[in-house]
């Protein structure tokens, strides 16, 4: 079930990228103003992590996961029916904050409950639902952006899921609403003050800011980049570039097996190569259909690095874990928003290529720096 709240969390996140011409023509805007429903949401989610962490680890995190469903259930049917862009970007900073109380909190139940020799697996599953949404939300966003119903279809169609989804979770979970909290912290500032005064949780936390502002942040613009670059359809591109959850969903399958094999360090060094040659090859090749199998590696090697960070964030602060994780999420998709704005720049002045190949050459060299200090530590 957390699956598949992660599910339609996921999709939220990718939902606007093949929307993002489509915002730009019904809104008579440029295709990098229209980001914003991009930008404000991954701020919104990423600031709400620093208040959803200590209330999670107050009142426990099974409760507010389902209230975080339901207002991401709201926020979605009202971004349907948006009268001005303005206002559809306040809604979707109100749909990032609803859905700041799903993914993270998820993975700090599981830390709770799993032990630490196979938590990276189990996360690797909980990972199965997240890259399915995203999949699935950067797929539906190309599909309704060529068709009649364009993206309040899109956001509609979200909110029903949402609906579905949050139903379900609270009546399988309710009966946990009266079990204390696995931890207890005091206020919302200590918590936080404590994983950052760790140096180890500092290079976890500089990972996934990194990971958002070199890796997320470009790829919000790819289907766009394609579209322009190659003719391509919306539904063509955003199906394209869905593949990267594919990429993602392998690594998720062969979780236990690529851990056991190559170790953490090596995950992480392997991935941000993969993930450099990437975004290399989409920013030179001169074919469009090399996208799908780039997109299929670059998925598998993020999550090579990602779910190593997601395990080791766990483990930043077991006696605050709901604060830690939500400490990281804050980091990942600050970093995106970062990303983001600096790609919607770069997009309508440089080019398309220009934010591809700065990822192209930052990410193997954040994967090295990360790796040698995970070396280190071990």
């Amino acid at each position: 079930m957390l699956a598949l709240a992660a599910f339609f969390s996921g999709a939220a996140i990718r939902l606007c990228d093949g929307l993002l011409p489509r915002l730009a023509a019904d809104f008579a805007i440029t295709p990098g103003e229209a980001g914003a429903v991009v930008i404000w949401f991954s701020l919104a989610y990423g600031l709400m992590q620093l208040v959803f962490g200590p209330l999670a680890d107050r009142h426990g995190k099974a409760r507010v996961i389902c209230l975080a469903l339901a207002a991401c259930t709201v926020a979605a049917a009202a971004c349907a029916f948006a009268p001005r862009f303005d206002v559809l970007v306040g809604l979707r900073v109100a749909w990032g904050i609803g859905a700041a109380g799903v993914i993270p909190l998820s993975m700090a139940l599981i830390g709770d409950t799993v032990p630490i020799e196979e938590r990276q697996a189990t996360l690797a599953t909980l990972l199965m639902g997240t890259l399915s949404g995203m999949m699935a939300g950067q797929l539906a966003g190309g599909l309704f952006a060529d068709g009649a119903l364009g993206w309040r279809g899109a956001f509609g169609a979200a909110a029903v899921g949402y609906l579905a989804v949050s139903v379900l979770l609270y009546v399988r979970l309710r009966a946990s609403f009266a079990a204390p909290p696995a931890t207890k912290s005091p206020g919302f500032i200590g918590p936080l003050r404590g994983v950052l005064s760790q140096p180890w949780s500092r290079w976890v936390l500089a990972g996934g800011f990194a990971e958002g502002v070199f890796l997320l942040g470009p790829l919000a613009y790819l289907p766009a980049f394609l579209h322009e670059r190659f003719g391509l359809t919306l539904t063509v591109a955003s199906a394209l570039v869905a593949l990267y959850a594919v990429g993602g969903l392998a690594y998720a399958l062969t979780a236990r097996h690529v851990v056991r094999r190559l170790g953490q360090v090596r995950m992480v060094v392997v991935g941000g190569w993969m993930m450099g040659a990437g975004y290399l090859a989409w920013a030179l090749s001169p074919l469009a259909w090399t996208a799908a199998p780039v997109a299929l590696l670059v998925g598998f090697g993020t999550y090579l690095y990602h779910n190593t960070l997601q395990t080791h964030a766990t483990q930043m602060a077991p006696e605050a874990r709901g604060s830690a994780v939500a400490l990281f999420a804050f980091c990942l998709f600050m970093g995106q928003g970062i990303g983001v704005l600096a790609t919607a720049w770069a997009h309508d002045h440089l080019g398309g290529w220009v934010p591809l190949l700065a990822a192209a050459v930052a990410l193997p060299g954040v994967a090295l720096a990360f790796g040698r200090a995970l070396k280190a530590r071990e």
